[in-house]
């Protein structure tokens, strides 16, 4: 037990790489899932299924980012409509 290192929590070395962007993280991911395909898929489908596969992935993940984030904007004209409706007093109707 003595002849053991004690064990370290510094996780801030000089050689971390840094953070990727999100194009990079997408293309990265893409790039996995094509190489996946390829593995998986290419005896079956022919050679070409994982570069397929990757733009596929790849156009699709830019798509659904796309999704969500104009999601996010209707979701919050949503709430906030929901909001002023909720909070504001109702106008009283003139006969």
């Amino acid at each position: 037990m003595k002849s053991e290192r004690p064990i370290t929590l510094d996780f801030n070395t000089s050689a971390a790489r840094p953070e990727p962007t999100l194009d990079e993280a997408r293309a990265e991911l893409a790039n996995s899932i094509g190489e996946f395909a390829h593995k998986v898929f290419s005896k079956k489908y022919g050679p070409l299924v994982g570069t397929v596969t990757k733009t596929t992935a790849e156009t699709l993940l830019k798509n659904a980012e796309d999704n969500l984030y104009r999601a996010k904007g209707d979701a919050t004209l949503i709430i906030q409509e929901l909001v002023d409706r909720a909070f504001t007093s109702p106008k009283k109707k003139k006969k």
